[in-house]
């Protein structure tokens, strides 16, 4: 009792001293993540049901909208570098938001894509800037506690927004785009009347025309400490997303869950998160991110073997366990890494730059999972899990090159 209390006492004051900055971003990353919460376990179902499309094809559709990040992340990526973090922020999650409310009005699948793609293209410099608002006014030594309460806000949006998205889809399954826009839009709210600008000028001697649209991002890309970070981070990423929207359709179509029972098994796979994302981060501080990032590899790996061996509910149960603890585990790493290579002036391009990997998983990760699932309905989980091993090996040793080299300096500021 006394360690749960002491725990619960520095959380307190940890969140207490958090600059109105790093508020809004937190919040941001809340509103992100009920609005994915209230959408995403049940969009397969929609395109299912209510929109007809083949099994093998709802991956592509739900695609389009990481597809319109990735069409835009080279042009805008780094465009808060430039012009400023509040009125990226602004009008991101104003669009993002307006795009989902748009949506539940629109008919067709043609109509649908294309909106998809439009949102998409707001929603690219959404999360990479209000992690460089948070990173802007945060020590640089506390960067990967502040980046593991990013996740916690975010698991919280996702624990209540299943929960939200099951009651909507009680009425329709197409409700659940009108409550993913009205939360993003009072995130864009809260922006709008609370963020004030975080973003210093640049530095005597350097020139912002070399950090424009396509060079910015690529910049970023050739940095070969980062490129080494992102690639296992893209592999993780794109196998790990079979699990969120492979797993709605593996559990509905054998029967074992109705489409809201699947919203409260996410719902509790959120939970998890929210709850012990801090304590487990605080537990691995002195944990090297080597060790961390192959337990977390491992625990992402016998998710899919406890899908492999069945979709009953406690295989269910523990294949979103084990992928909530990998996601604890590694999250807050490899973003603070990202951020650490990242030079002062660059912050958030290197935020865009790791975002995209997010993109990638988005766009590939459905459209292969779900092809792979029609074909056979454990194959997704088969070609999961020695993926997995190898991606995390790979990512484990980058982490282990970068935690050498910050020996003998310090993190960047």
């Amino acid at each position: 009792m006394a360690a749960i209390a002491k725990f619960l006492s520095s959380t307190f004051h940890f969140v207490r001293d958090l600059p109105r900055p790093a508020c809004i971003g937190l919040f941001i990353f809340f509103v992100a993540g009920l609005a994915d919460g209230v959408l995403m376990p049940f969009f397969a179902l929609w395109a299912q049901q209510d929109a007809g499309i083949p099994i093998e094809y709802i991956g592509l559709l739900l695609g389009c909208y990481a597809g319109g990040e990735l069409l835009a992340a080279p042009f805008v990526g780094g465009i808060a570098d430039r012009v400023g973090r509040r009125p990226v922020l602004l009008i991101s999650s104003a669009g993002v938001g307006t795009g989902f409310v748009l949506l539940y009005l629109t008919h067709g699948i043609v109509a649908a894509a294309l909106s998809l793609i439009v949102i998409g293209m707001f929603e690219s410099v959404l999360h990479p800037t209000a992690a460089t608002v948070i990173a802007d006014v945060v020590p640089a030594q506390t960067r990967r506690q502040h980046f593991a309460l990013v996740r916690v806000m975010s698991n919280i949006g996702h624990t209540v927004g299943p929960a939200v998205g099951a009651l909507l889809a009680l009425w329709s399954l197409g409700l659940v785009f009108f409550g993913s826009g009205a939360a993003l839009l009072i995130g864009a709210l809260a922006v709008g009347l609370f963020l004030t600008e975080t973003r210093s000028g640049p530095s005597h001697g350097e020139d912002e025309d070399d950090d424009e649209g396509l060079g910015a991002l690529s910049a970023a890309f050739r940095d070969r400490r980062l490129a080494a970070l992102l690639l296992p981070i893209a592999i993780l990423g794109i196998s790990a997303s079979w699990i969120e929207a492979v797993t709605p359709l593996y559990a509905h179509n054998s029967g074992v869950l109705t489409a809201a029972q699947i919203g409260l098994l996410f719902t509790y796979a959120g939970a998890l998160s929210a709850l012990f994302q801090l304590p487990l981060t605080q537990a691995s501080a002195r944990t090297s991110g080597f060790a961390i990032v192959l337990v977390a590899g491992l625990a992402q790996a016998l998710a899919f073997a406890c899908l492999s061996a069945s979709p009953a509910l406690p295989f269910l149960i523990a294949a979103v366990s084990l992928m909530a603890l990998a996601d604890m585990l590694a999250g807050p790493v490899t973003q603070t890494i990202a951020s650490e290579l990242a030079p002062r002036n660059a912050q958030a391009t290197y935020m865009a730059a790791f975002a995209v990997v997010g993109d990638l998983k988005d766009a590939a990760g459905p459209a292969i999972g779900t092809y792979l699932f029609a074909i056979a309905a454990r194959l997704p989980w088969l070609i999961g899990a020695p993926i997995t091993l190898a991606a995390a090996a790979a990512l484990a040793f980058a982490a282990r090159r970068h935690e050498a080299a910050q020996k003998p300096g310090q993190a960047k500021s």
